[in-house]
């Protein structure tokens, strides 16, 4: 089995030799190293990494903020320079806690002892399905439940998250990275510039459908596997 590895620190001397120990460990693979907090939260969100390797002190989003979004999607191993934030560590989802500056030997104790975590978290319990997301939409991630969401627009660089109880959401974010993220028993793209909630649908008309007073065109290369899984119910 090989483990998916994320990097998250704010010093590039930690992320050079983590990665290091990461790219020279066989059975581990380096997704993603960086300073960039949503780029992480991305791949979780995705289910791309098995362990996220966690600094706490950083600027933007520290470590204690992106444990309680990350919640039980994936593994986290906190590396940091700090003693004082172990205790805190045992009310979320950590395998072990190292200290920096961090040996290779002590490294490879941390990845074998999440090993049967990750085991027992695969064969025991059943996937959880997703029933939220989060957006970053300026300077904030914000969380949005899938059932809020009416239809996402695509709006050159931007998209358009219109939803129930919020209104329109703002993102810098592209439309096919949006629907690599949502479930597709949930969520349909119908056109060009548009992906539809399944459940919000009140009816279709020709090539259009109706959600609310909004009407959303389906566009000629999306209608063949529109019918087809509208048909499949």
């Amino acid at each position: 089995m090989v483990l998916r590895i994320g990097i998250l620190d704010d010093e590039p001397l930690a992320l050079e030799v983590l990665s290091d120990y990461v790219q020279k460990t066989n059975g581990l693979l380096l997704i993603e190293a960086t300073t960039d907090a949503y780029k992480i939260l991305e791949l979780v969100q995705k289910k791309s990494l098995d362990i996220l390797l966690l600094d706490i002190q950083m600027p933007e989003l520290n470590g204690i903020q992106v444990m309680k979004i990350i919640g039980q999607n994936c593994r986290i191993i906190l590396t940091t320079a700090y003693t004082e934030y172990a205790l805190d560590s045992y009310d979320f989802n950590v395998s072990d806690y190292l200290l920096k500056p961090i040996a290779y030997d002590r490294f490879l104790k941390a990845i074998e002892k999440t090993k049967p975590m990750l085991a027992l978290q695969t064969e025991g319990q059943p996937a959880t399905p997703i029933d939220h997301i989060f957006i970053k939409s300026e300077y904030k991630l914000i969380r949005v439940d899938l059932s809020d969401i009416l239809y996402i627009e695509s709006l050159r660089d931007y998209i358009a998250i219109h939803t129930v109880a919020n209104g329109k959401i703002m993102s810098l974010d592209s439309l096919r990275n949006m629907e690599s993220q949502l479930p597709a028993n949930r969520f349909t793209r119908v056109h060009k510039s548009y992906i539809v909630a399944i459940n919000h649908i009140s009816f279709i008309e020709r090539n259009r459908i109706i959600m609310k007073d909004v009407f959303i065109p389906i566009g000629d290369s999306y209608q063949a596997a529109f019918a087809n899984l509208i048909k499949a119910g």
